[in-house]
């Protein structure tokens, strides 16, 4: 390689750099003017309450154990 493709490679590099960096400041202030907008709150409407007391345990009468089959029976 000469010296003047050695400079041509170095102001391609440049050019690059220049443009990944404007890229970034632009990506930069749209994230800074995206996290100064208020940001929506969750709706209590979304929101399940889950009692800390223990379910009734007829809820659970003739169910399956789930990958160990039906009660009362052998497995195959």
């Amino acid at each position: 390689m000469s010296l003047q493709d050695d400079v041509t490679a170095v102001k391609r590099c440049l050019d690059d750099l220049v443009r990944t960096v404007g890229r970034l400041e632009q990506n930069l202030a749209l994230l800074r003017e995206n996290e100064s907008r208020p940001q929506p709150a969750g709706r209590a409407d979304d929101l399940v309450t889950i009692p800390d007391t223990p379910y009734n345990s007829a809820l659970w009468t003739d169910s399956d154990d789930e990958g160990l089959g039906v009660r009362d029976r052998r497995a195959p």
